[in-house]
């Protein structure tokens, strides 16, 4: 793995419900990074890259995303009067006793898709940041109840977006049907073989036209969408996490050649995969 994506260790301690980080002058000089905490990330008067997990994109004022556990993430820019709110809590805030009740099923949500960091809409930024920076100055027990109501309140609102593809950090598995994880499991073991739709639909005693209808119908994605998704997340995370060449990644992960690796990748990240990995090593170096 590079050396550049490291492992932060959070400034939590068992007395606390959640830390809050207020850096009126960000410098962004930390690596791309990774910790178990989740992290809702404020970012002001700033414009940038941001790296969450095989996303990269432009951000610009004001950002806000939330991160989900262990989960690679970076800001990088050259502003020099950014700041950077930063709310970091772990897995127990709140409990999972807490999140199965009906009324904080959204925050479970919202919690499941930060694996892939959940970036908010401008006016959904704008309504949270000035309870953020109020909740910077807040201590004691309000501080709490203001934290789960600014959850909450993220968690119902429209337009979000999930950044990071859902292959890159395995969110594949997550269906509760046995036959869609038994597929997946064989599509992980066999990711760099050639894959034929019959030979899955044998797997879970289906014929293909009838397995493609229930596949669809449970992932939201046709079989072939599905498993082109999942060598591209894959390909990802080798392009950021080893020092692999782009052949090698290409048919590491599947693909019969580098023309229709690149052709792909390009389809669904917007750059080729060497691009891909300039521009992760770009944001890497601040």
């Amino acid at each position: 793995m590079y050396q550049r994506i490291i492992r932060e260790i959070a400034p939590l301690s068992t007395d606390d419900f959640f830390v809050i980080m207020n850096h009126p002058t960000a410098k962004f000089d930390f690596p791309v990074h990774f910790h178990p905490e989740y992290e809702l990330n404020l970012v002001l008067n700033a414009n940038g890259k941001r790296i969450i997990g095989d996303s990269i994109m432009d951000f610009s004022s004001a950002d806000l995303v939330l991160i989900g556990p262990n989960t690679p993430h970076a800001w990088t820019s050259e502003d020099k009067n950014a700041q950077v709110i930063t709310i970091q809590f772990n897995a127990e805030f709140p409990s999972e006793h807490f999140l199965s009740r009906k009324l904080a099923l959204p925050i479970k949500e919202l919690l499941e898709n930060s694996k892939m960091g959940v970036l908010f809409s401008e006016q959904t930024t704008k309504e949270a940041t000035e309870r953020i920076l109020k909740l910077s100055n807040q201590q004691g027990f309000d501080s709490v109840l203001e934290m789960l109501s600014l959850l909450y309140d993220l968690a119902i609102s429209r337009n979000k977006t999930n950044l990071s593809s859902p292959s890159y950090i395995r969110q594949f598995d997550t269906s509760k049907s046995r036959r869609i994880k038994l597929v997946t499991k064989y599509l992980h073991e066999n990711i760099h073989n050639s894959i034929k739709i019959g030979d899955v639909a044998d797997l879970v005693n289906m014929s293909p036209s009838a397995f493609s209808h229930f596949f669809k119908k449970r992932t939201q994605r046709s079989f072939t969408d599905f498993l082109t998704e999942m060598r591209i997340g894959m390909a990802a995370r080798l392009l950021i996490d080893s020092e692999k060449n782009i052949s090698e990644i290409c048919y590491d992960c599947g693909f019969s050649n580098v023309s229709n690796f690149n052709r792909a990748f390009k389809t669904q990240k917007g750059c080729t995969p060497s691009e891909f990995r300039a521009q992760q090593k770009l944001v890497s170096i601040y």
